[in-house]
């Protein structure tokens, strides 16, 4: 059974910096894609990025240049840097895991960018 562990989220000052760390474990592909959503109050959960196994990248346009994807396919874990936050920032992040076509969601971590 496959299980998505996430780590960091936290509360920060709008312009300070966070960092979420998210392990998987289980029978994973060696060929898949790791990332992060996240959702806010009342809202639609959005992708933030996307991470291949080979170290393709998708950014949403509203963290380019501010968020950072990582992976370590050894460990299986994906990681994300957040720089200069905005309040609007401020969701649960969910990491996600594509593997042998079916979809995987760690339980979630908050986020709270304050102004």
């Amino acid at each position: 059974q496959v299980q998505l562990v996430e780590s960091g989220g936290g509360l920060v000052q709008a312009g300070g910096s966070l960092r979420l760390s998210c392990a998987a474990s289980g029978i994973i592909a060696s060929i898949n894609v790791m990332g992060w959503y996240r959702q806010a109050p009342g809202k639609q959960r959005e992708l933030v990025a996307h991470c291949s196994s080979a170290g393709n990248t998708i950014y949403a346009n509203s963290v380019k240049g501010r968020f950072t994807i990582s992976r370590d396919n050894v460990k299986n874990s994906v990681s994300l840097q957040m720089n200069s936050l905005k309040p609007d920032d401020t969701a649960v992040y969910y990491c996600w895991l594509s593997n042998w076509g079916s979809n995987y969601w760690g339980q979630g971590t908050q986020v709270t960018v304050s102004s």
